[in-house]
Formats: structure tokens, C-alpha cells, sequence
């Protein structure tokens, strides 16, 4: 998938004055092809040029990033979040129900491995890769980020509407899946597959 570059990015009293009006649409947009909840404590959030798009230009406001070295390397660092040849990559949000409680309702999730996170795509099993696991990782907080190899056979499957699809959760008494994926869910992700073919 094409890296973000400067070009992309709005002025900072430009990307001001229209906030309320991106942040909308995002919303939108999330909820209609990107977002997934996984139970009642897990949602999937999967990342692509317009979610990161958003993400910087929120990180350059709040931290009033103007100056282009500076910028760039914001931006080096988010392009990596963008999915790779064959894979799917999502932040993985864990909501907190005590946010008093936050330590203590974080420790569950300390033990959480990829292969507690499975997507099912008919027939195939594509076990998440948690490319936040190491303990400083996992020390942050109630978000990591997750990638999903997805192979041809499953990619196939993707495509086929009459192949369920879904994500399923397993880490020790949490067990869950999602709802099937939408047919709008399934073309944006099979979109970033196809747009990661080109990279």
C-alpha cells in the first residue's frame, strides 16, 4: 500500500478549521468498513492510508508538528503501519470498563498470544501476529497491533460471499466471535489486499 507522504498532508490551521467535518466522516467510515467488535471487551480496528491519514494529522495537531524532518519521521513511523503484501494489519482495542481499575483490568490481557485471535475465513484459520508483544509492548496499554497473513486459498474464500468469515477469540475464560464480516467489510479488506499487492 502507497506510504503516506508530506504531499498528503493538510496545513495544520487548514486540518483545524475542517476537524469536526474529517472526524465525521471517519466515524462513518469505521463503522460501515473497518471496525469489529470481538466480544464485549475487544474491537478490531483495521488500518489502511485513510485511517493513518487521520491518525497523523491528529498527532501533528495535538503536538503542533509543522516543521518537515519532523513530520517526515512521524510519518516513517506510521507508514509501517500500513498492511504489507499479503496481509491485513488492525489495532486491537481493549475497552476498560474501570479506568480506576486500569492495571488491574490490563493484567488479563498480559498472557494474550496471536494464536488467541484467530480469523476464520470459511474453512481456513489465519492465527493474528501481535506485532506489540514484547513486555513493553504489552506495558502501554489497552492497545496492540495485530497482522493477518491471509494466503491465496483464504483470500479466495474472502471473495466468496457465501463463505463465512469472521474473527474469533480464545485467551483463557474470554471466548468469543465477531458477527460475520459485511459484504462492505469483506470488499475493504479485500481492497487493502489487493492495494498491497501493488507495493
Amino acid at each position: 500500500m502507497r506510504p503516506l507522504t508530506l504531499d498528503d498532508l493538510l496545513p495544520l490551521d487548514e486540518y483545524a478549521a475542517r476537524r469536526r467535518e474529517f472526524f465525521e466522516s471517519l466515524t462513518r467510515y469505521l463503522d460501515r468498513y473497518r471496525r469489529l467488535r470481538v466480544g464485549p471487551r475487544l474491537t478490531l480496528l483495521f488500518e489502511n492510508r485513510q485511517t493513518l491519514w487521520f491518525r497523523v494529522q491528529e498527532l501533528l495537531r495535538v503536538a503542533r508538528l509543522a516543521e518537515p524532518e519532523r513530520v517526515q519521521d512521524e510519518l516513517d513511523l506510521y507508514n509501517r503501519l500500513l498492511p504489507g503484501r499479503h496481509h491485513l494489519q488492525a489495532a486491537l482495542l481493549i475497552d476498560v470498563a474501570d479506568e480506576t481499575r486500569l492495571t488491574d483490568e490490563l493484567a488479563f490481557w498480559q498472557t494474550l498470544r496471536g494464536e488467541c485471535l484467530v480469523f476464520c475465513v470459511g474453512d481456513r484459520r489465519l492465527p493474528a501476529q501481535l506485532v506489540t508483544c514484547r513486555p513493553e509492548d504489552r506495558a502501554i496499554g489497552a492497545a496492540h497491533w495485530v497482522r493477518f497473513l491471509v494466503d491465496e486459498p483464504a483470500r479466495a474464500r474472502l471473495a466468496d460471499s457465501r463463505c463465512p468469515a469472521f474473527f474469533e477469540v480464545a485467551h483463557d475464560t474470554y471466548q468469543h466471535e465477531s458477527p460475520l464480516l459485511s459484504e462492505d467489510v469483506r470488499q475493504s479488506l479485500l481492497d487493502d489486499l489487493r492495494l498491497s499487492d501493488k507495493s
